[in-house]
């Protein structure tokens, strides 16, 4: 089953890393279990329209952003739009945490920004060297290691008991003032939905690697493994939250670099230091694979955006890769080098515009699977266009509920 696991991997890595080690941490961290009803339902109403993305690819053989060019050229150009907006801010902002992990292996005399930027060197290099089929290995390595360490983590976490004493009663999130983080943790989990693009693209690489489209079955394995180990994963994180940081007493920070390392701390004083390398071995590795995978799957979005939309630019699709990764990393480090004390508020406005947009691209997912070109048995079976429907209507309520909350009660 290995030889069919690849794309899903790959977003299971970039989704573990910003949304789970900060997202799930901190809502444990804050709020114990209240939000664990949240997880589960963001994630069964995201499930149709990530699963539709791997899905049409090996009905069709085509990627998805093909299929957005069907329904119409201004799909795709949104989407152009809204990746160059969020991609180069995510590509920053995940260097950045991952880079200021970095610093627990005893890196001394050397500036956030600095690791951060070598960091992503390290990403581009091993992308445009290594190609895809290095991606897949050291994403999915990165992965196994990162699962291992935090499910040692998890146990002995849960084995020590929680922090908080007994009658100890913390935050509601169900506050206004609390609402702006639920939405952030909604748009978070697993991914945002533009990112379902990702693993349609990955599969049209290993395709060329392994001169041979993946069948359905084999798709849905990979696809399967990937989201079901993302979701798994998300309360792993929210478990770690509830029983390390819940009641602490500590000032948690809402940022995403500096409480990272409050997690790595706060785990080494309430179990011991002996345990301090295993957090700080699963927090870079969550940060490193969405690092990886993030510098790959923007730029390779935006290049095939690109090719789709200016068919006249003659150039490989390799080489429109390569460009848009290096321009990702070199203005990704700028942001990270200029404007490192305003990159929290720039990343929760990149998750609020992709969280406002995730209808669009939900209703886009759906709809791309009733085309013409999908054959009749790969089309969504009545029980998953209720739960397509009802993500949709969810993420609609949910959006509006935002921007009312954004515009009149702020």
């Amino acid at each position: 089953m290995f030889k069919y696991l690849g794309p899903g991997i790959l977003l299971a890595g970039a989704a573990i890393g910003g949304s789970h080690l900060v997202a799930s941490t901190q809502a444990g961290a804050h709020f114990g279990w209240s939000l664990v009803g949240i997880l589960v339902l963001i994630n069964l109403f995201k499930y149709p329209f990530f699963l539709y993305s791997q899905r049409y690819t090996a009905a069709t053989g085509e990627n998805i952003l093909q299929g957005y060019l069907r329904l119409g050229k201004k799909y795709l150009v949104l989407f152009f739009i809204l990746n160059i907006f969020t991609g180069l801010i995510n590509i920053a902002g995940v260097s950045m945490i991952t880079g200021s992990l970095a610093t627990n292996f005893g890196i001394q005399g050397v500036g956030i920004p600095a690791i951060s930027g070598f960091i992503m060197l390290i990403c581009l290099l091993i992308i445009v060297m290594g190609g895809f089929s290095m991606l897949r290995s050291i994403g999915t390595t990165v992965v196994l290691v990162l699962g291992i360490s935090t499910i040692i983590a998890m146990i002995i976490s849960i084995i020590n008991g929680p922090v908080a004493d007994p009658g100890f009663e913390g935050a509601t999130p169900w506050t206004m003032a609390s609402f702006g983080f639920v939405i952030v943790f909604m748009g978070w989990m697993p991914a945002p939905i533009d990112v379902s693009v990702w693993p349609s693209l990955w599969m049209k690489s290993q395709e060329s690697i392994r001169h041979k489209a993946a069948s359905m079955r084999e798709a849905m394995i990979d696809f399967r493994a990937g989201y079901y180990g993302s979701v798994f994963f998300a309360f792993v994180f929210l478990i770690l939250g509830k029983m390390v940081m819940y009641g602490s007493g500590t000032e948690l920070s809402s940022q995403g670099s500096v409480f990272a390392r409050q997690l790595i701390d706060l785990y080494s004083q309430t179990i011991g230091p002996w345990a301090r390398p295993v957090i700080i071995i699963a927090a870079f590795s969550a940060m490193f694979s969405t690092s990886l995978t993030t510098i790959d799957g923007y730029p390779r979005s935006l290049a095939a955006s690109t090719s789709l939309l200016f068919n006249s630019i003659s150039i490989s699709a390799k080489s429109m890769h390569n460009i848009w990764i290096i321009a990702g990393v070199s203005l990704g480090f700028l942001i990270v080098n200029n404007f490192a004390d305003r990159l929290g508020d720039m990343l929760a406005l990149a998750m609020i515009v992709s969280f406002l947009t995730a209808p669009i691209f939900a209703w886009l997912n759906y709809k791309i699977m009733f085309g013409d070109n999908v054959p009749n048995e790969f089309k969504p079976k009545p029980w998953l266009k209720v739960l397509s429907i009802s993500g949709i209507i969810f993420l609609s309520g949910f959006s509006l509920v935002f921007l009312y909350w954004y515009v009149v009660l702020q």
